[in-house]
């Protein structure tokens, strides 16, 4: 299932690349606290992408990790 991991599984937080149909997907950005996953859908399909919410593949990754690296600096207390 996840085929993208950018942190080890030790890491409070994960970010992982979900892609169900080819060109199209999301990030999870997973917490190990139990809170809910937050989701970064994108479609490199610009036919596809009716939704304002839905980004290109690189967007979606970039905002993933931002994400990630803004709750990450949260529980070190780097963050905002």
């Amino acid at each position: 299932m996840p085929i993208l991991r950018t942190t080890t599984d030790a890491d409070p937080i994960r970010l992982l690349k979900h892609e169900a149909v080819p060109d199209a997907g999301g990030y999870e950005v997973r917490f190990a606290d139990g809170r809910p996953s937050v989701f970064v859908y994108w479609d490199d399909m610009p036919s596809r992408r009716l939704r304002p919410d839905v980004l290109t593949r690189g967007q979606a990754e970039a905002e993933a990790k931002t994400i990630a690296r803004t709750e990450r600096g949260k529980l070190t207390g780097h963050g905002a």
